[in-house]
This record gives C-alpha cells, structure tokens and sequence, in this order.
C-alpha cells in the first residue's frame, strides 16, 4: 500500500453533501487547503454507475466529477456492503489520492442501512470492512468518524480507532459529536486529545473550526496532525488562506462584502465544467452572501432566480452599487 501523500497545509475540506463540489474544492484548493474530500458516495450507486457508464465507453469520472488541480484528492465512501464495497473501491481507486471511508453520517436515511455513523455500534463488520478496503486497494485508505451514537457511549471511537489502525487504516478524522448530536452542541475536543493518545497514525481534527484562531487553539490543545473545515468553509474559501497565515506569521487578511461576492462570481464560472445541480449553485450563492447588509433581500431574489446569468447580473449589480 502507497503512503499518504504531502500535504501543502494542516487545513483541510471536508466532505459535505451538496456543499463540496468540485467548483468549491477548487476554489479552497486555491486558497490553500492541503487536501479536499468529494461529497460522500454510496458504494452502491458507484457499482451502479459504472455499469452504466461501461456500456457508454465512460469511466466514473463522469459521475464522481473532480479537476487535476484539486490533488491531493480525497473520495469518500460509504456503505456497509462487503462485496460491493470491494468493487467500488477498487472502481474509483485509479482516480483518487485516498479512498475515505464514512462513519460519521448522522443522517437518518444513512444510519438505517447500518452506514455511517451507526457503524460505531458494529466493531465485527467495522472491522471487516477495514480490512476490506485495506486489501482491495494499493492507495492508502482513511476513515472520518463520530465519537459514538450517544452521550452514553461517546467512547466508541476508541475502540474503532484501534481496529483501524491495526486493520491498515492511515490517517483518522474526528468529529467529536455523537450522532444523535446532529451539529447540535458543541465538539468536544478532549475527544480529539483523546484519540491522538491512542493511536500513532495521523489524527484529522473536525467539528466548530470557524475561525484562524479557532484552528490554531485545536491544533495546540489536542496535538492533532491536521484539522479538517466543513461548516467553516461554507461560502468562505479565504479561511484556508487565513488559517495557513496565522499558522506561519500569527495574522491574516480578512476578506470583505465585496470579496466574497467576486469569489461567488469566480464559483459560478466554474460550474459549466461540472454537473452541478443549479438548486446546489443557488444554495451556494445564498452561503456566499451571508453577512451582506440586506442580505435577506438579495437571498430572495437569488433563491428565485431562474438560471446562472441572472445570479451573476444579481451579484455584480450588488457589487457595484
């Protein structure tokens, strides 16, 4: 198995459905994110997909869209099929950095296929699927996890992490919430400290870094390799750029109004070259303009506009006035 590549930052994007498409990964890539993560995949859908895509001549990165610029890059998967879990790996390995594997998914419709983080509960399978990925690939394989499921068993991870690590697993993302949390709450960091004492392979601390002091006070008090942004980065590339400066000279550049509205129009230029879904652009445009004086109006009238020229004339109107 090939190790992990090098990473040009500590930041990294997390994967978030309907947030981090490949426009958004560019953009934080550029502003400096040391690794990005594709929108959790369902292997089954992977398996599916490609089938399809065969029969066209087509491989599956017209499903799984990414741009060479966004390396080192990161897919990640879930499910808890053994034997289609196999498969996708192996589909998507040719095209990806790292194969990532979800256990931390709170979303009921994942959670009730015994996927995400209701795995936590299942260390056999949890461990059969380690070894799975670990034997099916030569890239290396990571996971991203909750703490447990509730308060009452908020330790799971432990145990989880040191199944990962002895399976082949190279690198560990914590969320420390539990998944009937939600993003309810707030992290608990001690948990990231927690694992970092458990196990020697690379820890990814995730959960509340909205801010570069945010990111350097986790850094420090867990003694996490990395730290991962998800909420943070919505409409807000810059903080990758802001977390690398103040890491490296203690300050950074803060970004107005009128930069985060040039950086949306930079987003939707972006978008041709992909499949996205323009009800995702339109929810981007909404996470770009928060903050903006009058926002709620100009939020309305872009969750009613009808196509990508008239969000851009929307957005450079307000820029110039």
């Amino acid at each position: 198995m090939s190790e992990l590549p090098n990473f040009s930052s500590k930041a990294f994007l997390a994967p978030m459905a309907g947030v981090s498409d490949p426009a958004l990964r560019f953009m934080c890539k550029k502003m400096g994110a040391g690794l990005v993560v594709t929108e959790l995949t369902s292997v089954n859908a992977i398996v599916a997909k490609q089938r399809e895509l065969e029969s066209q001549m087509k491989d599956i990165t017209e499903f799984i869209e990414f741009s060479e610029k966004e390396r080192p890059l990161s897919v990640q998967l879930f499910g808890s099929d053994i034997v289609q879990l196999e498969h996708a790996a192996k589909i998507v390995e040719p095209f990806f950095d790292i194969i990532d594997y979800n256990m931390g998914c709170p979303a009921p419709h994942i959670t009730k296929q015994m996927a995400g983080g209701a795995l936590l509960q299942n260390p056999s399978l949890t461990q059969e699927i380690f070894k799975t990925l670990v034997n099916s690939v030569k890239k290396p394989v990571s996971l991203k996890m909750r703490m447990g499921v509730s308060e009452s068993n908020k330790l799971l991870f432990n145990d989880i992490a040191m199944i990962a690590q002895r399976e082949g697993i190279q690198m560990i993302t914590l969320h420390p919430r539990t998944v009937s949390q939600g993003y309810s709450g707030h992290s608990d960091w001690d948990m990231i400290k927690k694992l970092k004492q458990t196990v020697n392979i690379p820890v990814v601390g995730n959960g509340d870094i909205t801010s570069p002091e945010i990111a350097k006070k986790v850094l420090e008090y867990t003694g996490c390799d990395y730290i991962m942004i998800g909420r943070g980065a919505m409409g807000n590339p810059f903080i990758f750029q802001q977390i690398n400066d103040y890491l490296s000279h203690g300050v950074y550049k803060k970004y107005g109004i009128h930069d985060k509205l040039e950086a949306f129009i930079e987003y939707v230029n972006l978008t041709p070259n992909y499949k996205i879904k323009f009800t995702n652009i339109k929810q981007q445009a909404i996470r770009f303009t928060k903050g903006i004086t009058g926002g709620s109006v100009l939020r309305k009238r872009l969750s009613s506009a009808n196509d990508i020229d008239e969000l851009k004339d929307l957005l450079v109107q307000t820029i110039t006035v």
